[in-house]
């Protein structure tokens, strides 16, 4: 891919009210780290509301830089599409340059350098960049802790999959079919059926992000699914 010229993050939300405002609070540092190094990218959060029973909505009204984009699919793959195409949409209302999309959860917070540092990786010709995650330290117990991170690599060249640290082409993610309807790994079929096109991609351990470290999640066999499996 050639350097983007837009960068939209695609946030899908389900009852997240208490662990929101970080993330977007995170999000807005990375937004403005980004603006820093790339005056002349655009950039912009959409935060899916699916089928929020709670004040997830208040939390992000107001927010500046955010849009909302309210369904009651209570499908995670649905909202992740739903965002993908409101940021395409607002793309191509934007100029209709190159855009990267970059994923991440509402329970979680990315680091500062995130999305310039995927846009860096963008500019270098990826199509894809697969990230790393680490549950939040004190969200288990240091036991819990160092057996996550005997079973879990953040380096470079690693084989996760999160859709909390993701990042891809939007020309890639449309040539592919975009995000599968499905209600848990709908993050691993995109990454395999991008990979399956040979799409230049990069598994990435410069970009990790904190998510929730708790047992019952939102989604059925997403990151909380896991570590329960793991027995954290």
């Amino acid at each position: 891919m050639t350097l983007p010229t837009a960068v939209a993050v695609v946030v899908p939300v389900r009852d997240e009210e208490a662990l929101l405002p970080a993330c977007l609070d995170a999000l807005g540092t990375a937004v403005s780290a980004l603006r820093e190094a790339r005056p002349d990218i655009a950039a912009r959060v959409f935060v899916v509301l699916d089928a929020c029973t709670d004040l997830s909505s208040e939390v992000v009204a107001g927010r500046p830089g955010v849009t909302a984009v309210v369904c009651r699919a209570g499908n995670v793959g649905v909202a992740r599409g739903l965002g993908v195409a409101a940021a395409a949409d607002w793309a191509l209302a934007s100029g209709g340059g190159p855009l990267w999309v970059a994923n991440t959860d509402g329970d979680s917070s990315v680091p500062r350098h995130w999305l310039a540092a995927q846009v860096e990786m963008a500019g270098a010709g990826h199509d894809l960049v697969v990230g790393t995650v680490q549950p939040r330290p004190g969200d288990l117990s240091s036991e819990d802790l160092e057996l996550w991170r005997e079973r879990h690599s953040s380096a470079d060249g690693h084989v996760h999959v999160h859709g909390a640290n993701l990042g891809f082409a939007w020309s890639a993610y449309e040539a592919v079919g975009g995000f599968a309807p499905i209600a848990v790994h709908e993050d691993v079929e995109l990454v395999g059926a991008m990979r399956r096109a040979s799409l230049p991609w990069l598994a990435s351990g410069g970009i990790e992000v904190t998510t929730s470290g708790r047992r019952l999640g939102r989604t059925p066999g997403g990151f909380a699914g896991y570590l329960e499996d793991m027995g954290a």
